[in-house]
């Protein structure tokens, strides 16, 4: 069973959300917050998977819960809930550690995808939108590169999956593209991430663009 906290200022949305998780099998909210600062009160005394949260609430928003909560060795998984006019804020989400982010107008099936694959630890939601984002706020938050020495240890093979991950290719595409099997490259991403001490893909892909290994727009 995959445990959820949902984490959103307004009642109403958290409600909507609660019934759509509730609603499968193998899925169960298991605790509600309206701000940063309760969830991480919550999730103290409530072990869950992956934490549903909001980008803008009073008190603590969802940016500096977020950081706070993957910072922990055996923390949850967030998932960003944002809106078309919060994009500086998801991309901020992102690289304080989220492992995706979702429109709150995407459909309730595209969330309990998103939950699920999350989970499951190929926290890569939709890549493509993702590297959109990226391009775009990539040149007004990122310093001039100092990240290209984490990938130092990497092997020329292993910086190819990390730049084809960047540019937002999936598993399968990386796989025909390289002409090696899907499995080999999940091999390579799993190394990779062990070697950076990363999280998720989305980590991997915020620091290759720190790094400079790949440019907006590229």
């Amino acid at each position: 069973m995959i445990r959820v906290v949902l984490v959103d200022d307004q009642q109403l949305v958290r409600t909507g959300l609660r019934l759509v998780i509730d609603s499968q099998p193998d899925l169960t909210v298991v605790g509600e917050a309206g701000d940063g600062a309760q969830a991480l009160a919550l999730l103290r005394e409530t072990a869950a998977d992956i934490v549903i949260m909001d980008v803008r609430m009073p008190v603590m928003d969802g940016i500096e819960a977020t950081a706070h909560l993957t910072a922990l060795a055996e923390g949850p998984k967030v998932l960003v809930l944002t809106t078309f006019d919060a994009e500086e804020e998801a991309f901020a989400a992102l690289r304080a550690g989220a492992a995706g982010f979702l429109l709150k107008n995407g459909t309730p099936e595209e969330l309990l995808t998103a939950v699920r694959v999350i989970v499951a630890g190929d926290a890569i939601v939709a890549p493509r939108i993702t590297r959109r984002l990226l391009d775009r706020f990539a040149p007004q938050f990122a310093a001039p590169p100092t990240g290209g020495d984490r990938l130092a240890g990497l092997t020329a093979r292993e910086r190819e999956v990390v730049l084809q991950i960047a540019r937002g290719r999936s598993n399968l595409e990386i796989g025909a593209d390289l002409g090696v099997a899907e499995a080999t490259v999940k091999s390579h991403v799993r190394r990779i991430l062990a070697k950076l001490s990363l999280r998720d893909r989305v980590q991997l892909v915020v620091l290759a663009y720190e790094s400079g290994l790949i440019r907006p727009g590229t």
